[in-house]
């Protein structure tokens, strides 16, 4: 049986009441997932009198994907309340790492032309088996607990230039095949993207993989409930790892973090390890990533089993252990 309107609102209020806002964006490549979101949207932002701006990036990689485009625009010609706009990626593309670069490029141009609209939350329309990709991917990384949460319902973004927004999945709990039927039960158009298919880059490849996982009941629905459950242990050890940050700091300022190491060292090495990392975050904020896991693991173990450790840097930070004053210093490399 198809998903209806009832079931997208149902999953949309576990992303937030977006109800009383007067606008809002979301991003449509002209997939089957993107404009069954689109669709199911359109009927959600009339009843609520929101004005919907639709957004299509036409990364010029492909000879159809301005086509494409276009066919975004026609479909929603006829529907006052949205409003859509092609964003165009101009300039030379890099040679390697292009999706990463892509996708880089992808959210600035959305989020700046949302924001100049006045949106605050943009809708993207990552599903279920995006999900399961994103697991896989990230499990063949070798990605700690957050990264095996995968994609959050909600979560806040900025860009190069600083714009802000907060990103709204309202599909996760729906299946690529949920979405199709979507489109097709109510003659909504949609293009199909090759690239998808392209064994050149890591999601096809591991596509693939999946679908012989899922032959041995490794399903999406499984890999994504499991994702939440690892939100669900994330989340409380969030809170876990504050507590210990505040119970074991003794002096700060915005360079200068100074813990208690007798405190911390009695602590398990997960919560020592995210406290190190929020001291890390409050140091350089605006870094685009922190760490890698198995960088502050081995400093953290050099820490705290090395009796002869001083001190060392990572991230632009210096670690000092003060043995006369048993204290963790961690502070900014240049201060």
């Amino acid at each position: 049986m198809s998903l209806t309107p009832l079931d997208f609102e149902k999953s949309l209020r576990e992303c937030g009441d977006v109800s009383h806002h007067k606008s809002v964006a979301v991003a449509v490549s002209g997939g089957p997932d993107s404009m069954a979101m689109l669709w199911f949207l359109m009927g959600y932002a009339q009843k609520n009198n929101i004005i919907l701006y639709a957004y299509t990036v036409d990364h010029g990689l492909r000879v159809e994907s301005i086509d494409e485009a276009k066919m975004v625009g026609d479909f929603l010609s006829a529907h006052p309340n949205v409003h859509h706009k092609i964003l165009r990626w101009e300039g030379e593309k890099p040679s390697t790492r292009l999706l990463e670069e892509a996708r880089k490029v992808r959210y600035n141009l959305l989020i700046d032309a949302a924001r100049h609209e006045g949106c605050d939350v943009m809708f993207v329309a990552h599903h279920r088996d995006d999900q399961a990709e994103t697991f896989l991917m990230r499990l063949s990384k070798g990605s700690g607990l957050d990264g095996l949460c995968g994609m959050a319902r909600e979560q806040n973004i900025e860009t190069d230039a600083g714009q802000k927004i907060v990103l709204l999945r309202p599909l996760l709990d729906f299946s690529k095949d949920d979405l199709v039927e979507v489109c097709k039960v109510n003659n909504v158009p949609y293009a199909t993207d090759p690239t998808n298919e392209n064994k050149h880059y890591m999601r096809p490849r591991l596509r693939a993989i999946y679908e012989a996982l899922e032959e041995e009941g490794m399903s999406a629905k499984r890999l994504s409930t499991t994702a939440k459950r690892i939100q669900r242990a994330k989340e409380a050890l969030d809170v876990m790892a504050q507590d210990l940050f505040k119970g074991a700091l003794k002096n700060n300022d915005a360079n200068h973090y100074e813990f208690d190491f007798e405190i911390l060292k009695r602590a398990p090495e997960e919560l020592r390890i995210r406290v190190m990392l929020i001291a890390v975050d409050y140091i350089h904020p605006h870094d685009d990533y922190g760490p890698r896991l198995e960088r502050i693991e081995n400093l953290m173990g050099r820490i705290f089993s090395e009796p002869d450790f001083k001190s060392a840097t990572l991230s632009g930070c210096l670690f000092t252990h003060n043995r006369k004053a048993k204290t963790l210093v961690i502070s900014k490399e240049d201060s």
